[in-house]
């Protein structure tokens, strides 16, 4: 046996550690196993209890178990940022960290056992314990012994919270690094006789520990003596049906899901990029808990607190919350009694219903597309919904089943869509717009159960790793079906599905009537300011958004309806209206050519045109008088973005009649406001930053949360809606969605008040009730004379004549940015310095310098560069992605070159900062 603290580095000489926490624990023979000592850090240790730590004060315990090559050292700053009122033990397993090493080899039935009589010698359990509340946190290999403690207990367990962890364990796709790590001839080496094992847990971090703790981490595996429990650690993973712990790991599993049952709170904090515990262990383990609240973050790995050190915070939001309930659960959400007036007319495709029985021949859905015209009615629809809502009940989609969609927008989208919906199932929609790697790291987080897409989507996502049934839709028939059903790994075709292919079952029972709690669909935010969220809508919240849109946008059943926008594709069979899909690619807005629009509109007679900013600019520039003007077109509508007055002036000039409508809203409550921009007056334009959205559509109740000096929007008690004060735009509206899929942080953070949605975009209200929108909150300049929203300069540089757009981004230090303004010319104008430099004209400059002025709520324009266009997102190409123009501005002054043009522009970069350093900026 090795004595204690002989082989590693003291806690004195590590970082982030109080040496004070640590002390050790007799645990007594036990199965075969002599009596040994375990080293437990401990808020409440001997040492701190003679420096007043009182036991007695203590009303709640967390107990922290760590998992396989780690020690109690991964639970530092859970240690350190414990509440009043709460006691934290995290043990290092006998073998590990600084317990002792045995010679005897420890099963998981053995290690459960030291766990408990550790934790009867700490007082946790057992006597002296006063009936304590106790909570268990896990992570890894301690996700077995922690929880199947926890299961078997008599103790009264209050929460558990797991980290990267696996109850189970898949006989057929077990990672390669653990089969590998297992493998007689590696075993010994990767896990024992080298330090390879330890080491790999800190490397494939994302970004991972500072080399510092990954040090720290490693120091009590220093050599092969130490490690021995690494090894067999890894050697009693229960892979073969008769492992000696496979019978416990079962009983573990199984006395986990009776804690679900229970109801004991469950929250997971999950790295998505873990290489071992991958998100197939994450769906077990929710399936055993249902109610557990979870975080997970795409591009956090193993070792998920290191990766995110908020993640501490939030487990102890979520530990200290008074609120027993997950805050996901359904009926959570405030109702309104428009909604449930909404609910109890009928589910969201009783128009479609209603108009099929009234007018079957009526055309539903018209897609177009080159010499390709394809068109279905309203009593052909409504057939194909119920046979593919049968199909998809054959195959399993039950309520609350997850169905990823993977099909482009028209005949087939829709019918599959209603159809999900019809079976009781909730689809997932990340469209093609976001980027195929984007897309597929959208459909991991929602975790599908079944995929249907066309043969380019399903490869890209099988490529990509989403799991999940696959049905395709294909054109193809017969042999050729059947050979690229093969090529994508699908198993059966839309065909075989809507004829009732025998593999999908036996006969359904009647289809189901969805609550208006049930979970409806799971859509995705654009990426625009960070990885695509999960947005989580129930029926509720879709039939309220159906109404509010009728409402808001005066649209009316019976009409028809030109959807250039991917998600109003869809809205049409609900309103009861007719639908054309012109000829466009979905993933680039700016497709959709002028001609295309006047062959849509005149396929269906269309009342109604809805595209996004960058498809209208489109129509704009390829329109030829050869075309016409479309006068029976009364409404033209456009979302995604900003839309200039200048744009929808030209539009008007091709359709006439038409008032324009640009609503205001977010994936995650759409819409908001609403508003025709070229009724704003002229002089409020110039007494107001920003762009003016309108006021809010019937339901929605809008209060600013005004910014303090550092940026930061104010806490619920701030909130107003008194005119001019600007900040952070907060809406209440029974169509804001039911929450973020799997981001508790998330939605606790922006869903509060109560009932209430923190948009992230910074704005005010006018005396007229008007909401203007200045950006985004976290492109907010904070300078030095406090927070300086970018949407006020644009939008005055924006009026200069030779600018066509602009951006404003912050450059330096948080608190002591600098405003750089980059503008894109107008065509023919002689923006530069000289040739391709990226730096801006004198006279230009000072022009954006006077426009941006020097008033309340701005800054000095420190620098004025030119580009010929700026960088937008993929879906709308319309969205400026700001974060990507400020690395460029920030390479640009410091020298570093013109990634755009591929000049490097040194000496003007320096001769830059010296100007701008002189104001106070200092790079």
């Amino acid at each position: 046996m090795i004595p204690v603290a002989a082989q590693w580095t003291p806690l004195e000489e590590l970082p982030q550690v109080d040496p004070r926490w640590q002390h050790h624990v007799e645990i007594p023979a036990h199965d075969g196993h002599a009596a040994t000592t375990m080293a437990v850090l401990d808020t409440h240790s001997p040492a701190l209890q003679a420096e007043g730590a009182d036991l007695d004060a203590v009303e709640r315990v967390l107990v922290c178990v760590h998992g396989n090559p780690t020690w109690s050292y991964l639970w530092r700053r859970v240690l350190a940022q414990a509440p009043a009122g709460w006691r934290v033990v995290a043990v290092d397993h006998v073998g590990m960290g600084h317990s002792e090493r045995p010679e005897t080899f420890r099963h998981l039935p053995h290690r459960i056992e030291d766990l408990d009589l550790a934790l009867r010698a700490l007082g946790v359990v057992g006597p002296g314990s006063a009936g304590r509340a106790v909570s268990v946190m896990v992570h890894d290999w301690g996700g077995a012994i922690g929880l199947g403690w926890a299961a078997r207990t008599d103790a009264p367990i209050a929460s558990v919270v797991a980290t990267n962890t696996a109850l189970w364990q898949p006989d057929d796709r077990v990672p390669p690094g653990i089969r590998a790590a297992r493998a007689a001839r590696l075993h010994e080496l990767a896990t024992v006789g080298t330090p390879t094992f330890v080491r790999a847990a800190s490397l494939v971090g994302r970004p991972g520990p500072s080399r510092e703790i990954a040090r720290a981490l490693a120091s009590p595996y220093p050599d092969a003596a130490s490690r021995r429990a690494v090894g067999e650690f890894v050697a009693d993973i229960p892979l073969e049906a008769d492992h000696p712990s496979r019978s416990t790991l079962v009983e573990v599993a199984e006395g986990v899901r009776r804690l679900g049952e229970r109801g004991v709170p469950a929250l997971v904090l999950w790295g998505a990029k873990d290489p071992v515990f991958t998100d197939r262990y994450l769906r077990d383990l929710l399936e055993r808990l249902p109610g557990a609240d979870v975080h997970r973050w795409a591009d956090a790995s193993h070792l998920v607190l290191e990766d995110r050190p908020e993640g501490v915070d939030l487990a102890w939001e979520w530990l200290t919350d008074e609120r027993t309930a997950p805050a996901t659960a359904p009926g959570t959400e405030p109702t309104d009694p428009a909604v449930d007036a909404a609910a109890s007319s009928g589910p969201i495709w009783s128009r479609l219903t209603a108009r099929a029985q009234d007018d079957p021949d009526a055309t539903a859905i018209t897609e177009l597309g080159g010499d390709r015209r394809r068109s279905i009615t309203f009593g052909a629809l409504e057939q194909e919904v119920e046979q593919l809502a049968r199909g998809l009940r054959r195959l399993g989609v039950q309520r609350g089943t997850r169905v990823a969609v993977l099909v482009p927008p028209g005949i087939d989208l829709t019918a599959v869509v209603y159809a999900v919906w019809r079976a009781g199932g909730s689809v997932v929609v990340a469209d093609a717009g976001l980027g195929v790697a984007p897309m597929a790291g959208a459909l991991r987080s929602a975790d599908p159960q079944y995929v249907i897409g066309i043969a380019k989507g399903l490869a890209a996502v099988r490529a990509l790793g989403v799991e999940g049934t696959r049905v395709l839709v294909s054109e193809r028939t017969g042999r050729a079906a059947r050979a690229e059903r093969r090529a994508v790994d699908a198993l059966l075709t839309l065909t075989d599905l809507r004829a009732g292919d025998p593999t999908t079952g036996p006969a359904p029972e009647p289809l189901p009537t969805p609550t208006p709690d049930d979970e409806a669909a799971v859509l995705f935010t654009s990426g625009a300011t960070g990885p695509p969220k999960g947005v989580v809508y129930r029926h509720r919240q879709l039939l309220a958004q159906r109404d509010v849109i009728e409402q808001a946008l005066e649209l009316r059943g019976g009409e028809s309806l030109v959807a250039a926008f991917a998600p109003f594709a869809l809205y049409g069979p609900a309103l009861g209206m007719t639908s054309a899909v012109p000829d466009m690619d979905v993933t680039q807005p700016d497709t959709l050519t002028a001609a295309a629009l006047v062959e849509a509109v005149e396929a269906v007679d269309a009342d109604v045109v809805f595209a996004s900013p960058a498809a209208l600019r489109n129509i704009v520039a390829t329109h030829d008088p050869a075309h016409g003007t479309l006068d029976g077109v009364r409404l033209v509508m456009s979302a995604g973005a900003p839309v200039p007055v200048a744009l929808l002036e030209d539009v008007a000039r091709l359709v006439p009649n038409a008032a324009t409508i640009t609503p205001y809203g977010m994936t995650e409550a759409l819409p908001l406001t609403s508003t025709d921009p070229r009724t704003v007056a002229a002089q409020d334009l110039a007494a107001h930053a920003g762009v003016c959205v309108g006021r809010p559509v019937p339901g929605v109740t809008l209060r600013i949360a005004p910014l303090a000096a550092d940026g930061a929007p104010g806490e619920d008690d701030s909130l107003t809606d008194a005119p001019d004060v600007s900040g952070e735009v907060v809406a209440r509206a029974p169509h804001v969605k039911s929450h973020y899929d799997r981001l508790w942080g998330t939605q606790r953070h922006t869903a509060h008040p109560t009932g209430w949605h923190r948009t992230g975009d910074i704005g005010h209200l006018d005396a007229q009730g008007r909401l203007w929108i200045e950006g985004r909150g976290i492109h907010t300049v904070t300078t030095e004379r406090g927070p300086v929203t970018p949407g006020g300069i644009e939008s005055r540089v924006e009026r200069i004549e030779a600018v066509r757009s602009a951006a404003v981004v912050g450059i330096g230090p948080a608190g002591r940015q600098r405003v750089a303004v980059v503008l894109v010319p107008e065509r023919g104008v002689d923006a530069r310095l000289h040739g391709d430099s990226p730096v801006a004209a004198p006279d230009l400059a000072a022009a954006v310098r006077r426009a941006a002025g020097d008033g309340p709520g701005t800054a000095p324009v420190a620098a004025v560069l030119v580009r010929d266009r700026l960088p937008v997102d993929i879906r709308h190409a319309s969205k400026i992605d700001r974060t990507a123009l400020a690395r460029w501005a920030s390479r640009v002054l410091a020298g570093q070159g013109d990634a755009t043009s591929g000049r490097g522009v040194a000496g003007l970069g320096q001769r830059l900062l010296g100007r701008v350093t002189r104001v106070g900026f200092r790079p």
